[in-house]
C-alpha cells in the first residue's frame, strides 16, 4: 500500500470528503449527470477541499485510473468476449435446456437458477436476461404458473453469479481493490452465490410466484425456435469451467506437495488474464470454428461483445480516482481508527457503505467501486487475512446488489421484459435483490469467524 507525504487537517479532510460525496449524489440523483463526470468532479472537490497541492491532485487522478484499471481492464474485456461467444453459439441456451430436462418441470426453478448462476459469471447481467428469459417463459407457458415462479430463480442466479463469482466484472473489481486472490474469491464466492440463489431465487421465487400471478408477455407466442443446432452440454460446461479450474489450480498448487516446476507452470496458467485468454480461445475454436463460424463472424461477435466494456471501465476508473484521492489525502488513517472504535465488524461497515451508495445512486458497479475503494484506504482492512477480505468482498457485492429500485436500470429492464407494473416489480425483483444482499452479509459474517 503506497504512502503519501501529504497530511491534511483531520477536520478539514472530513468536511471535504463529506462535501465531495454529497456533491456526487446530488449530481447523479438531482441533475442526472453521468456517473463518470460526477465521480471526477467529486474526487477533485475532495482533493482541493482537503488542501492537497494541485499537482498532487492531478497525479492522484492519473494514478487512480492506472492502478484501478491495471488489474481489471484486460479481465473485463476477455470475460466479455468469452461471454459473447457463449451467448451467440447457443451455449447458454444449451445449459438451461439440459438442466430443465434433468430436473423436470417441477424443479425447473432450480434448473433456471443454476443456469443463471453459471452464465452470470461470464456475461453481463443484461445479456443474460435477454438470452435466458424466453426459457423461463417457455416453462411457464407449459405449466400455466406465474412467470415470476420461474423468472425470479433465473434472475437470482444471474445476479448472484455476477456479484460473487469471478471472472464476472463485479467480483473481479472488488477482489482487485481489496487485494484478494481470484482463486480465493472463487472458493468463497461459489458457496455464497449458491446460498443466495437458494434463498432469493428458489425459496422467495416459489413464494412470490404462488402469491402473485403474472401473465405471459403478449409477444411470447411470437417467440419461435430458430432451429439453430446447439452445442453439446458437456462441451459448453467444459469450456465454461476452464478459467475457474485454472485459477483454482493456481491457488491450490501453493499448498500441494508438487515439484517447484509444476507449481510454476500451474501458477502461470492460473494467472487470471491467461486463464481467460485460454478460455476465450477454446470458446472460439470449440463453440465457433468447429461449429461453422467463419473468422469474420467471430470477429463481429467479439466486437459486439466489447461495446459495453468501455463504459463500464470508465465508471470503474472514475470510482478508483475517488478511492485514491481519499487514500492520498489520508482519510483512511482518520476514519479507520474511528470505525474500529465503533465496535462494528469491518464487514458490516463495508456492507452498509455499499448498500447506501446502491440505494442512492442505483448503479451496482458504482456502489462496488466506492465501497471497496473506501475500505481499501483503511490500514486495518488491508492488514486482515486474505479469507477475511474475500468475505468482505462478498458483503460489498451483496450490499451493491440489494435495494434495486426505480433509479436502477435493472429494475426497469426486468419490469419491461416481464411486462409487470412498478408495484409488482418492487414486490418481486426488489425484494429478491435485497435478499441476495442480506444473505451475502450473513454468509460473509459466518466466514469471517474462521478467517
Amino acid at each position: 500500500m503506497e504512502e503519501t507525504t501529504f497530511a491534511a487537517d483531520p477536520m478539514r479532510l472530513m468536511i471535504a470528503a463529506a462535501v465531495g460525496i454529497i456533491v456526487l449524489l446530488v449530481l447523479i440523483i438531482k441533475f442526472k449527470l453521468h456517473p463518470v463526470l460526477s465521480m471526477m468532479i467529486s474526487a477533485i472537490i475532495i482533493g482541493a477541499g482537503a488542501g492537497m497541492p494541485l499537482t498532487m491532485i492531478s497525479d492522484t487522478v492519473e494514478k487512480g485510473v492506472g492502478k484501478t484499471l491495471q488489474g481489471i481492464a484486460l479481465l473485463v474485456g476477455l470475460g466479455s468476449m468469452f461471454g459473447g461467444i457463449l451467448e451467440v453459439s447457443g451455449g447458454a441456451q444449451r445449459i438451461a435446456e439440459t438442466l430443465i430436462d434433468k430436473f423436470g418441470q417441477k424443479k425447473a426453478g432450480w434448473a433456471l437458477g443454476l443456469t443463471g448462476l453459471v452464465i452470470g459469471t461470464t456475461v453481463f447481467f443484461e445479456a443474460g436476461v435477454v438470452v435466458l428469459i424466453p426459457l423461463a417463459f417457455s416453462v411457464a407457458k407449459q405449466t400455466k404458473k406465474s412467470t415470476l415462479y420461474y423468472a425470479i430463480p433465473l434472475l437470482s442466479g444471474l445476479a448472484s453469479g455476477y456479484a460473487f463469482v469471478p471472472p464476472s466484472a463485479g467480483s473481479v473489481l472488488v477482489a482487485n481493490a481489496l487485494g484478494v486472490n481470484l482463486g480465493t474469491m472463487i472458493m468463497v464466492g461459489i458457496p455464497t452465490a449458491l446460498i443466495c440463489m437458494l434463498v432469493s431465487g428458489i425459496i422467495w421465487g416459489g413464494f412470490i410466484g404462488n402469491k402473485i400471478f403474472t401473465e405471459l408477455p403478449a409477444n411470447v407466442g411470437e417467440i419461435k425456435d430458430d432451429g439453430k443446432e446447439l452445442p453439446s452440454f458437456g462441451l459448453v460446461l467444459g469450456v465454461i469451467l476452464i478459467p475457474l479450474v485454472l485459477i483454482l489450480l493456481s491457488t491450490l498448487s501453493k499448498y500441494m506437495p508438487l515439484p517447484a516446476g509444476v507449481q510454476d507452470v500451474l501458477g502461470f496458467l492460473g494467472k487470471p488474464f491467461l486463464a481467460l485468454t485460454i478460455a476465450t480461445l477454446a470458446a472460439m475454436y470449440f463453440l465457433g470454428i468447429r461449429r461453422g463460424f467463419s473468422g469474420a463472424q467471430l470477429k463481429k461477435i467479439l466486437d459486439h461483445s466489447l461495446r459495453p466494456v468501455g463504459m463500464i471501465l470508465l465508471v470503474i476508473a472514475s470510482g478508483g480516482v475517488i478511492r485514491w484521492m481519499l487514500q492520498d489525502s489520508g482519510l483512511g488513517n482518520i476514519i479507520g481508527p474511528a470505525l474500529e472504535k465503533s465496535g462494528l465488524p469491518l464487514i458490516l461497515i463495508a456492507f452498509f457503505i455499499a448498500i447506501l451508495v446502491r440505494a442512492s445512486v442505483g448503479s451496482s458497479i458504482v456502489a462496488m467501486t466506492m465501497a471497496s475503494g473506501i475500505m481499501a484506504t483503511m490500514p486495518a482492512v488491508m492488514d486482515t487475512s486474505m479469507l477475511y477480505r474475500a468475505a468482505m468482498c462478498c458483503a460489498i457485492c451483496g450490499g451493491a446488489t440489494a435495494l434495486s429500485h426505480v433509479n436502477d436500470a435493472g429494475f426497469w429492464l426486468v419490469g419491461t421484459f416481464l411486462e409487470i407494473d412498478e408495484k409488482t416489480t418492487l414486490k418481486s425483483w426488489t425484494i429478491m435483490e435485497t435478499l441476495i444482499g442480506v444473505t451475502a452479509l450473513i454468509v460473509s459474517l459466518v466466514i469471517s469467524i474462521f478467517a
